[in-house]
């Protein structure tokens, strides 16, 4: 069975890997464009480009997925099948293409979190469990038929990037599984429409792309599910607060459930060793941080630069 892969992130090339490892064969990866950053404006190459170049794979890059000439190429490499992990939308001419079509994993339990940050999201909305899911691509985007999908327990205290790494492993043996299930004609397909259906009590939630205005704390929100939003959005896109003037950047935290005793917003340190700021209904403390322009540090070491007086 003849496969391209498309994928950008890190994210996507663990699920590389087990393909290759498994002894698919992937006749060329699809990522996006090098994009320049920093200061010098060098070009910076994807995760998943640099990996299939170390393993010699033919690499596509287009800037439009509908470019002819990318679509030439495309179709000269007579793919059976396409498998899209941390991608971007597909057209129809692009998904339909190979005769076995275009599955995608997504990191959530469909239907639940369609969208382009479902593990940011299922953490911070606070739930206990999340999980990924291989599916068949069709118009809209994150509704085709279900593959396969496995559940996964969310700590407490994980982090959005902790269980990102922990759903990244997970994710690439599911993928590999389908693909196997797709090859032997084993597979089943299982409409998220008719999931919805026999469910007729379920509330879909979202997850939408996060914006920096989706990353501020109001203090005014209870504690734990401020505390959800801080760890739901670490290490990246990273929750923030105006402080001093600037931008100051929260990686970890804790919380306590307490009468505050001063007005949400108000925050109490010994200058040493502790800085918490008032919720509603109790206090998130601060465990590590980074000031705007400067490095991220821990509390502590945040504190014996900083004066709060």
């Amino acid at each position: 069975m003849r496969i391209i892969f498309m994928g950008t992130p890190d994210f996507a090339v663990a699920s590389l890997e087990a393909l290759l490892n498994a002894g698919k064969t992937i006749v060329a990866v699809v990522t996006a464009p090098d994009k320049p950053s920093g200061r010098g404006q060098k070009l910076n190459e994807s995760a998943v480009k640099q990996f299939a170049i170390q393993r010699g794979l033919p690499v596509l890059q287009p800037a439009r997925l509908k470019d002819p000439g990318f679509l030439e190429a495309l179709a000269g490499y007579r793919a059976d099948l396409q498998v899209v992990v941390a991608f971007r939308m597909l057209p129809e001419v692009v998904w339909k293409m190979p005769p076995m079509g275009t599955i995608n994993l997504h990191g959530s339990l469909l239907p639940q979190y369609r969208g382009a940050a479902p593990i940011n999201w299922a953490i911070i909305n606070g739930e206990r469990e999340t999980g990924v899911t291989t599916f068949m691509l069709s118009h809209e985007i994150d509704t085709g038929d279900i593959l396969a999908a496995e559940r996964i327990p969310i700590g407490d205290t994980e982090t959005a990037g902790e269980l990102h790494d922990r759903m990244m492993v997970i994710g690439a043996k599911l993928l590999v599984s389908s693909v196997n299930d797709i090859a032997g004609g084993k597979i089943t397909q299982l409409s998220q429409d008719v999931l919805i259906s026999e469910n007729s009590g379920m509330e879909l939630n979202h997850a939408p792309k996060l914006f920096k205005e989706d990353c501020l704390i109001d203090w005014r929100s209870p504690a734990k599910a401020t505390f959800d939003k801080i760890r739901g959005l670490s290490p990246f896109p990273t929750a923030y607060i105006e402080f001093r003037g600037k931008t100051l950047k929260i990686f970890n935290s804790s919380y306590t459930l307490t009468d505050p005793g001063i007005q949400a917003g108000g925050f109490l340190t010994d200058g040493k060793t502790f800085l918490k700021f008032a919720c509603t209904d109790g206090f998130i403390s601060l465990l590590e941080v980074q000031m705007e322009g400067k490095k991220r540090l821990k509390i502590d070491e945040f504190l014996r630069g900083t004066r709060l007086d």
